[in-house]
């Protein structure tokens, strides 16, 4: 099945590294226009340069904290102007955060609804109307597993994805009807950017290689996820092939949730 996007305009949050800079590669090759927003001018010009490699269509990248309502505002209308539309939206900003509940204070709990819930919500809203307008669309809101089986310590994320999940479902009523789909894939453990960041910050010597084995000890499929695997199912949902799917929360983490 030749999976392609050829006509559609995207835009992708989180888009200069791992999952969404994955996301937007495979988006690119496959036929779409895209832009990344990011917060880091030097990393999004990176990122831009690497996505236009194998592009088919234009590629753009725009500085953005998507926590902030004038910033989103802002970056929406620039990727109106260089893409001339918007068909699909991927929410992916923001890292997980995984705490003790009493040591979560007032401030990160904002923070990190800030960033994933209303950042997404915002981004959306401002997306929709022309969605609605063209009879298409797709909104990926991307989540993790904690969303549908939270754990012990694991606020504030567990809590702003499982909400996430609530928005997908009732977005994906409110679109059908105009065909504009909404699901969301729910990340389990894949081999990214933000791995790597851990790693680098536990100040150990053991190899990369064997600190990814050591976290897929409780992996059915007995090691870590791709970057590429998770695009590679993201370009589908967004493709028309998958036009009859919608208000889903699809596991992507190599069988690990406790729940389907």
């Amino acid at each position: 099945m030749d999976i392609k996007l050829d006509g559609r305009s995207a835009v992708i949050t989180g888009g200069s590294k791992g999952l969404g800079l994955a996301v937007a590669t495979q988006f690119a090759a496959s036929g779409a226009d895209v832009a990344i927003l990011a917060r880091r001018p030097d990393v999004l010009e990176e990122a831009k340069a690497s996505i236009a490699k194998t592009a088919k269509g234009r590629v753009a990248a725009f500085a953005c904290d998507v926590s902030k309502p004038d910033e989103i505002e802002a970056a929406f209308a620039q990727v109106t102007e260089a893409l001339g539309k918007v068909d699909i939206v991927v929410n992916n900003a923001g890292a997980s955060r995984a705490l003790p509940f009493m040591s979560i204070t007032d401030a990160m709990w904002q923070e990190d609804f800030d960033l994933k819930l209303f950042g997404a919500i915002r981004l959306t809203r401002l997306a929709w109307p022309q969605m609605i307008e063209r009879r298409w669309g797709r909104v990926i809101n991307v989540l993790n597993i904690g969303a549908k089986a939270p754990r012990a310590n694991g606020a504030p994320t567990a809590v702003t994805r499982a909400a996430g999940m609530a928005l997908t479902k009732i977005l994906a009523g409110e679109g059908a009807p105009h065909n504009v789909l909404v699901n969301a894939l729910l990340v389990g453990q894949i081999d990214s950017d933000q791995w790597v960041r851990r790693h680098a910050a536990a100040g150990t010597n053991e190899p990369y290689e064997d600190y990814i084995k050591g976290l897929a000890t409780d992996i059915p499929l007995g090691r870590l996820g791709q970057a590429q695997e998770f695009a590679a199912t993201a370009c589908f949902l967004c493709s028309d092939q998958a036009g009859y799917i919608t208000g889903t929360a699809l596991n992507v983490d190599g069988g690990r949730s406790p729940v389907v």
